[in-house]
């Protein structure tokens, strides 16, 4: 009886690690994966390289703000010079795009408001969306350089 539970609790530590180490998906939320390069806590969507398959619909150039543990954004910013890929949870919000109405080129309405900012490049980075970063893997193409 006592080698039952033995066996029974050791195979349950994997399954309980691998459920740690994946969080739930919060109703507003959603967990993507996406190709680009990071710029230390900044990070540009790329094209899905040509040998890899497509996770996201999320369009290249699009930036989003790197959140997640220390230890984990140190290692993606040792990564500048290479292209890698980020999963993570973003608010759905966030996904949609920007609002407003697109006549001939150019998009009318549906930007984050702009009241009361004395300079537009200084506050551009709490324009970006969240990523909240769960795991990253490297991809074999390099980031294009300034």
């Amino acid at each position: 009886m006592f080698v039952v539970a033995v066996v029974l609790a050791a195979m349950a530590a994997p399954l309980s690690q691998a459920q740690e180490q994946e969080r739930k998906v919060p109703s507003d939320s959603a967990r993507i994966t996406i190709p680009g390069c990071a710029r230390d806590r900044r990070f540009i969507v790329a094209r899905t390289p040509a040998h890899e398959t497509a996770r996201s619909v999320v369009e290249p150039g699009r930036r989003f703000r790197l959140n997640g543990k220390k230890p984990l954004l140190e290692e993606i910013k040792k990564q500048q010079a290479s292209m890698i890929e980020v999963t993570g949870l973003v608010r759905q919000a966030d996904l949609a795009g920007p609002g407003g109405v697109s006549v001939g080129g150019v998009r009318i309405g549906g930007g984050p408001p702009q009241a009361g900012v004395a300079d537009p490049r200084r506050n551009m980075g709490s324009m970006d969306p969240v990523i909240d970063v769960e795991s990253w893997r490297p991809l074999p193409e390099a980031c294009p350089t300034r």
